[in-house]
């Protein structure tokens, strides 16, 4: 939202916002006020009310804003209105989509095409989640609630189709339904770019329509019209591979950050940036000095030789894909990791997931569900993944008041602590650094 806020305000709207926390992005020039309350709709009287998917309709200022006549737009809406006038290059996917659009943000703006980016984190290699620029709009597009089909793309990416958001999408097929949808809406005559080793993106590819202009695939080795081969995992982290485009090599690539996702990520990120006229040294150069975005394998500090990092990854697909990353840079570490489940109703679904990925760390800790507004249901609770560890020894709940206890007799030099989850687990892991007396094993 905050991102939004500030794409609009930059296009000449008066802007103000509300939250029921301070707001963890930066808001620049733009007031947030504390809480909601119908009082703020007599105050600025505005012209519109922009609501996250957060923000339930019943929400007293969003009723007195029907009240007053006052339009009222999901965020969705708000930013295809912008978006649908550009040239969009939009990233959809249930994994990797910030990355990815921080990575094709980073090389069209180093390159000097001055794009317009929308992207779900914080990006410190821009300074920012958004920036307002020209005709060339790269936005990080969500399917969480299916909105992402309001968007018409003249470069659509898939990074996946993975099922996630059990919430609104109740088979795998309703998911895979949305994203052939998504990638038909393109303009007439744009480009699809999907990874071809995701299951979910590879039905999707048989199902759309091969009509509306090309189809680009990326993957692993030479069969794709974007490969990815001889793979390299740097010491200390990072990852180098050839790339292979349309049978010509095309030479080296040296990530500054780690996994093999982020090895597809950036081939999602070159293909589209050839489209808009960037040369692949071009692309290399700029994604060689690329340091990834906030709560992305992002190294929080060090204390008494315990490193910190942080991770937003909730799905089990994303918890393989981070631990195996950390892994990769630090294979003699003993990895302690903190999760903190997001959702009752994908905690349910993937309570035995879930467990299997996090078995890859030495140390598990889970804290209580975070709720993101849905209530409880039966079988999602840090428990049931607790149930389905097969009877690990190194997995225990915690909880918020407790956790700085436990892991005050549980560090020891040498570790890595990681925080990991969509929620606010990622204070644990400041609060390590900056205040809770640590006692060494």
């Amino acid at each position: 939202m905050s991102a939004l806020a500030k794409l609009l305000y930059a296009n000449g709207f008066d802007v103000t916002g509300c939250d029921i926390k301070s707001p963890y992005y930066d808001t620049g020039s733009i007031p947030c006020i504390l809480g909601h309350s119908p009082e703020h709709i007599d105050t600025y009287r505005p012209e519109a009310l922009i609501l996250s998917s957060a923000v339930s309709r019943n929400n007293p200022e969003v009723m007195h804003a029907k009240e007053h006549g006052i339009k009222i737009f999901s965020r969705a809406q708000a930013l295809s209105y912008l978006f649908n006038q550009s040239y969009g290059i939009g990233i959809a996917g249930a994994h990797g989509k910030t990355t990815t659009t921080s990575m094709t943000g980073l090389i069209l703006l180093k390159a000097g095409l001055n794009p317009t980016i929308y992207v779900g984190a914080n990006v410190p290699d821009i300074g920012s989640n958004a920036i307002a620029g020209g005709r060339h709009f790269v936005a990080e597009l969500d399917e969480s609630d299916g909105t992402f089909e309001l968007f018409t793309p003249d470069i659509a990416i898939i990074t996946n189709a993975d099922w996630d958001h059990v919430d609104h999408y109740k088979t795998r097929d309703d998911v895979i339904a949305a994203f052939t949808r998504y990638a038909d809406g393109r303009k007439e005559g744009g480009t699809l770019i999907m990874c071809a080793e995701d299951e979910g993106a590879s039905k999707v590819y048989e199902l759309c329509s091969k009509s509306r202009g090309n189809i680009l695939r990326y993957g692993w080795g030479k069969g794709w019209n974007w490969g990815a081969y001889d793979l390299r995992t740097n010491s200390g982290g990072g990852i180098s591979f050839s790339v292979y485009h349309d049978g010509q090599d095309m030479g080296r690539v040296e990530l500054s950050v780690s996994g093999e996702h982020n090895v597809l990520n950036s081939l999602a990120a070159i293909s589209a940036a050839e489209i808009c006229g960037v040369d692949f040294k071009t692309s290399a150069e700029i994604l060689h000095d690329f340091h990834g975005s906030e709560r992305r394998m992002q190294i929080k500090g060090e204390r008494d030789g315990v490193l910190v990092m942080d991770d937003y990854a909730h799905h089990p697909s994303e918890i393989r894909a981070t631990l195996k990353a950390v892994r990769s840079i630090y294979p003699d570490r003993r990895l302690v990791v903190i999760y903190q489940p997001h959702r009752f109703s994908r905690t349910a679904m993937f309570a035995g997931d879930i467990a299997q990925a996090l078995s890859m760390a030495d140390k598990i800790f889970l804290l209580p569900v975070y709720s993101a507004g849905e209530k409880v249901i039966e079988h999602s609770s840090s428990e049931e993944i607790i149930s389905h560890s097969k009877g690990q020894k190194n997995i225990q709940a915690v909880n918020f008041d407790n956790a700085a206890e436990v892991l005050k007799y549980t560090l020891k030099a040498g570790d890595i602590f990681l925080t990991m989850g969509a929620g606010d687990v990622y204070t644990l892991g400041e609060k390590f650094l900056s205040s809770f007396e640590h006692e060494l094993i």
